[in-house]
């Protein structure tokens, strides 16, 4: 894993509605920018140098929150514990994983992203099981190993689920230095879950702490408001979204991985044109796709690429086409103020388009990777409850401040 290209550039410059009773954890978000990708797509949590061994629930009916934070419209994170008293922590809530883990107050002292988060300190919790086992994780120029533990976790006013996570020994990744999270939360399939651990969602099902195993995102669009959306747990909020949702099932019960019909770029250019793969990935800022299709964008909206961006002119920004995907028969639509990101630091303006072009080997790829660019216009509902199998529902979000019946123009039409 490198240095994201536009952290250098910037430096250079300066769910339906539940039925009653049915329990709702809300978790705030806040966000912040990374790079296209948190982890290393596709590769899940990668494989361990060595194989790995293995309280009382809220009130029905309570919602709970944990905020969300946004930092630039790119990477978004909340707030978890760990331990007795719980020790809090900043994580990256990630649908392409399903591992947790943090840094240890054990980690080397030449671990440099340690000095700069949060530390996991085991002595101070009297709730800490020690596990030992050893974990890796291979991520593209960088990773992170430690060991597992085991103690009680906190998440949006859920307290004392038992977990097994990690604690982080060995960051060598300069993008973990330059991240305003601490650590990982996986919320993918539990294959992808390295050696077996349980993952966080399906613990707090197994310890009846969670209704079911159904989950939502509302990402915010606003990067200089302080809410930078909301991940619910146990289900959707409908306050979130404009309905109705359109469910699409989930192919590969791994990553959130659903078949897409084709892409359109304005009226002349049609990508994935006889179907392809694609991922609904919260832990990747951009959209990304093969680089073939992603170049052919590319010229259709008149970007050019700089440090793995494409730029774009911030003056053309209302003369670029629309791009629509069509899921599950609906098209999704993206205008020009959705798929570009602006960012005005003292004056300069930077406008940069949210398409990237990554070229995924089989047997996973070839595939999109619809990220935060995308989830950040429609809201996601993940639903592992389905008695038809593992689906994801999409809806228009609505736009922030807008009232029940605001928050303008839904997904375009029904496919032919």
């Amino acid at each position: 894993m490198s240095l994201p290209p536009l952290l250098l550039l910037l430096l250079s410059l300066l769910l339906t509605v539940e039925p009653a009773g049915a329990t709702l954890i809300r978790i705030p978000l806040r966000r912040v920018y990374t790079g296209s990708r948190t982890l290393n797509p596709l590769r899940g949590w990668g494989n361990p140098e060595e194989p790995l061994r293995l309280g009382a629930p809220p009130p029905g009916g309570k919602p709970f929150s944990v905020p969300l934070s946004n930092f630039l419209n790119a990477q978004y994170y909340g707030k978890i514990g760990l331990g007795t008293p719980p020790q809090n922590f900043s994580v990256v809530f990630d649908t392409g994983s399903s591992n947790l883990w943090v840094p240890s107050r054990r980690c080397s002292f030449f671990s440099l992203p340690c000095w700069f988060h949060h530390r996991f300190d085991a002595k101070a919790s009297s709730s800490f099981t020690p596990n030992g086992t050893k974990f890796a994780i291979q991520y593209g120029t960088g990773r992170v190993s430690g060991i597992l533990s085991e103690d009680k976790l906190s998440i949006g006013g859920i307290m004392n689920a038992s977990v097994t996570f990690g604690e982080a020994l060995w960051e060598p990744s300069l993008v973990f230095v330059f991240a305003h999270f601490d650590g990982i939360l996986g919320l993918g399939f539990p294959i992808l879950a390295v050696g077996g651990v349980r993952p966080p969602l399906d613990t707090l099902v197994d310890q009846g702490l969670l209704d079911k195993p159904v989950f939502s995102f509302y990402l915010s669009r606003d990067p200089d408001a302080a809410d930078g959306g909301e991940l619910v747990l146990g289900g959707s909020d409908p306050a979130h979204y404009i309905p109705p949702l359109t469910y699409v099932p989930v192919t590969v019960p791994a990553f959130w991985q659903v078949q897409m019909k084709r892409v359109e770029v304005g009226t002349g250019l049609t990508l994935c044109a006889q179907g392809c793969a694609a991922i609904l990935d919260t832990g990747t800022s951009l959209i990304t796709g093969p680089s073939e299709e992603i170049r052919a964008l590319r010229r259709a909206i008149g970007g050019f690429p700089l440090l793995g961006v494409d730029i774009i002119q911030c003056s053309k920004i209302s003369q670029l086409p629309v791009v629509s995907f069509n899921l599950g028969g609906v098209w999704f639509n993206l205008t020009s103020k959705d798929y570009v990101v602006q960012i005005t630091r003292q004056g300069t303006s930077l406008c940069f388009a949210g398409f990237r072009a990554l070229d995924i080997p089989r047997p996973e790829g070839p595939l999109w990777i619809l990220g935060d660019v995308f989830l950040r216009s429609y809201v996601a509902v993940f639903d592992r409850q389905n008695v038809n199998g593992a689906r994801v529902g999409l809806a228009r979000a609505r736009a922030p401040g807008a009232g029940p019946r605001g928050g303008g123009s839904t997904q375009a039409h029904l496919a032919g």
